[in-house]
């Protein structure tokens, strides 16, 4: 997903928001023939995500800046690592930093807290997903960084799977409309590669959901001892994903009841940015 346009484009974004009219301080303070070095450097522990990001923001404030990373997406460090090295004139550097640095630490915030996540359900089968509780814009950063914690993407949009929630199917219930018949004329006229997802709140619900086929269910704040009864009575006949309530205090519960995927959303809306800073040398 996060592919070089898309990160050119929210890059050059960022740094027309950032300085729209130049960067007028480093234009007035600092020697245009002046040249910087910087480290960037882990002031905690944690997993890297956001590389090719951090890049981006001097490259394309000036293609003479020169990143080289000396840890890869994905890769855990220790405080106090240098995580990037950077050189080039230093105006460009300066007016940069900000901005390499804010998609930096954003990104390994999630990459850090999704490792903390798949550590706490390594010893079941339980994979840990995002959700679609991103920032506007960002969604494709923020789900590569999930990726490299060691999490798995749900779907990344509306257009990319049928997922019937609590609110479509009270809608289907008042319009007097059989759930199960309503699941099945959909996947009679939808492609055969499209995943179908239905999410429910209740036990009573399960039977009329698996009838109709679908490819897996959503147990959505189900207690504890009912996320156990729902496995059971699923019984392999769709994947099992539990919803609701997820935090990294519950979640190794949650997974020892069986279940194959847990979605959280504080992945990406409640990730602490991580504390990285660039220390710089002007020449």
């Amino acid at each position: 997903m996060l592919t070089r346009s898309a990160i050119e484009r929210a890059v050059a974004a960022a740094l027309e928001e950032d300085a729209p009219w130049g960067d007028i301080t480093s234009e007035m303070l600092i020697p245009e023939s002046a040249t910087a070095q910087a480290d960037l450097i882990a002031r905690e522990t944690g997993v890297f995500s956001g590389g090719d990001v951090f890049a981006a923001a001097f490259r394309l404030t000036d293609p003479r800046i020169r990143v080289e990373l000396t840890v890869r997406d994905g890769e855990p460090f220790e405080k106090g690592a240098v995580l990037a090295l950077v050189t080039g004139p230093a105006r460009g550097v300066l007016t940069a930093e900000r901005i390499g640095l804010n998609f930096a630490q954003r990104m390994s915030g999630i990459a850090t807290l999704t490792a903390r996540y798949v550590a706490e359900v390594a010893h079941t089968g339980a994979r840990i997903a995002d959700t679609r509780q991103t920032t506007p814009g960002l969604r494709a950063f923020e789900r590569h960084a999930v990726v490299d914690g060691g999490g798995h993407n749900h779907r990344y949009s509306l257009s990319d799977a049928v997922m019937a929630k609590d609110n479509h199917l009270a809608v289907l219930a008042e319009k007097g409309v059989s759930v199960t018949a309503a699941l099945q004329g959909a996947i009679a006229r939808l492609s055969h590669t499209t995943h179908v997802e239905v999410e429910v709140d209740r036990l009573d619900q399960i039977e009329a959901v698996l009838a109709a086929g679908i490819g897996t269910i959503m147990l959505d704040n189900f207690s504890l001892e009912d996320l156990r009864r729902g496995v059971e009575q699923v019984g392999g006949r769709a994947t099992v994903e539990a919803s609701g309530g997820v935090s990294l205090k519950t979640v190794r519960a949650i997974a020892e009841t069986g279940v194959d995927v847990i979605s959280v959303g504080a992945l990406t809306h409640s990730a602490r940015a991580l504390d990285l800073g660039l220390d710089v040398r002007i020449s």
